[in-house]
């Protein structure tokens, strides 16, 4: 199907310790019902750099943009979403950080007995995953051969990643959604719960782990397409700081 001028671009952003070909399903689904989809690759070098990648991204679509960023992706545009073409934000199982925050400043106020992800000491500046604890950790409903191939494939996230704190929060402008993973053992789904609601997002649940981008590409597609439906329901003046309340259902 051509994509559909009436409809917003959107743009789908990974998080860490992957990359961009994990979103194959769900581009899949978007791109049958019509919708131009992008995908950004992350380079993990830096917040502020992947944030960059996506405004590279945004910068050659015409149409009002909704970022969609799973895990470390939603630190990434809750930054790049200041963008005056973003009209929206999708969260998949995401950090949804504040001015200020880091990813590390929410990782150490999680409490003692909520799952930790298994990060290996740093190598020259830069952070993997234990590969033994993989995929109970990262991917607990992904098959086991996709989940070690996963695990081998890691893309190394520099410590930069983890640090480097959020200038301006989008979603304190921008309408937001957000899909909790609710057996997430990287990103507790009570953490998700919190920084979903502190957001004002309009939050869905689906009982999926943290690679649920690959276990369950239509739930993430579904919420995709009702945030687009009703970002394209609402009047431009509508979408404004004052008013973003009447955009959440």
């Amino acid at each position: 199907m051509a994509n559909r001028t009436d409809l917003p671009s959107i743009v789908l952003v990974h998080g860490a310790f992957v990359d961009g070909s994990g979103w194959e399903g769900v581009y899949q689904i978007l791109k049958r019902e019509g919708y131009s989809v992008s995908i950004v690759q992350n380079p993990t070098l830096s917040l502020m750099k992947d944030a960059e990648a996506t405004k590279l991204v945004i910068r050659n679509l015409n149409q009002p943009v909704l970022l969609v960023g799973h895990s470390y992706g939603g630190a990434v545009i809750t930054e790049a979403g200041n963008d005056p073409k973003v009209a929206g934000l999708v969260y998949i199982g995401a950090f949804v950080p504040d001015n200020g925050e880091s990813l590390d400043i929410i990782l150490k106020s999680a409490p003692p007995e909520a799952p930790q992800p298994p990060f290996l000491p740093p190598q020259d500046g830069f952070v993997f995953l234990d590969k033994a604890k993989f995929h109970a950790s990262f991917a607990a409903d992904v098959n086991a051969d996709k989940a070690a191939f996963m695990a081998d494939s890691q893309v190394p996230a520099h410590i930069d990643t983890l640090n480097e704190k959020i200038t301006q929060a989008a979603w304190r402008s921008k309408p937001s959604w957000y899909l909790v993973t609710a057996e997430d053992k990287m990103i507790p789904p009570d953490a998700q719960r919190s920084m979903a609601k502190r957001a004002k997002a309009k939050i869905a649940e689906e009982t999926a782990s943290h690679s649920i981008f690959l276990s369950k590409p239509k739930a993430v597609a579904s919420i995709i397409i009702a945030a687009a439906g009703e970002l394209m329901a609402v009047k431009p003046s509508e979408t404004k700081a004052q008013d973003r309340d009447q955009v959440r259902m």
